[in-house]
């Protein structure tokens, strides 16, 4: 092939380039706010369904600030590979603060990361869990996110929870999925991730 034909080549295929980015990025840019709206409606969805009595849900800079020193201290506790990944307070219509919704996450469940949205009044009751992210096993650990081991947290008010295998939780204790010990535990300790925020991180 002579110069001439290589750059003639050249010139077309960076022409054919230079119109797919662009025709990419114009579709980047139509769909990224849609994309962004759809995710803050699930997430809101998620909030409401972990603490019902609130109406928004607020950013907070002093929240967000606490999590990385949090974090580190999570790292040395007994909880396996948990961190926090977002907090906001959860306000009523009327403007008051009436607690906390914190985005939490092990990375030690069966089938990977379990991340979840917890609810939690400012005196440290649960209000619900609701799962953001989980790959396990269908029948086995996804049954986590089944009414009768999630509805297991609501309501209970400690610093921290364990896992137990026996027909009955005390009010400290979470009963295990029957064949998916592994997941319960890395759920629960999201949960005491969370918890542990609660109790050691939030100014007082």
């Amino acid at each position: 092939m002579s110069k001439a034909g290589f750059m003639k080549d050249a010139a077309i295929l960076f022409a054919i380039t230079l119109v797919a980015g662009a025709a990419l990025g114009g579709v980047y840019q139509v769909t990224k706010e849609p994309i962004r709206q759809a995710t803050i409606a699930a997430n809101n969805k998620a909030y409401k369904a972990v603490f019902n009595e609130a109406e928004t849900f607020e950013e907070d800079e002093s929240l967000m600030s606490a999590i990385e020193s949090c974090n580190a201290a999570l790292a040395g506790m007994n909880f396996g590979g948990v961190e926090v990944e977002n907090v906001l307070k959860a306000v009523d219509a009327g403007g008051n603060e009436l607690g906390y919704v914190i985005t939490s996450l092990s990375k030690d469940s069966y089938g990977g990361a379990v991340k979840l949205s917890i609810g939690l009044k400012a005196d440290g009751a649960i209000t619900g869990i609701e799962f953001l992210e989980i790959n396990d096993t269908p029948g086995l650990g996804l049954k986590a996110k089944e009414p009768k081991f999630k509805d297991q947290f609501t309501g209970k008010n400690a610093e921290s929870l364990s896992v137990t295998k026996s027909g009955s939780g005390s009010d400290t204790e979470i009963v295990a999925i029957s064949g998916a010990t592994i997941t319960s535990n890395a759920t629960t300790n999201a949960v005491n991730a969370a918890l542990y925020y609660l109790h050691n991180c939030v100014s007082k």
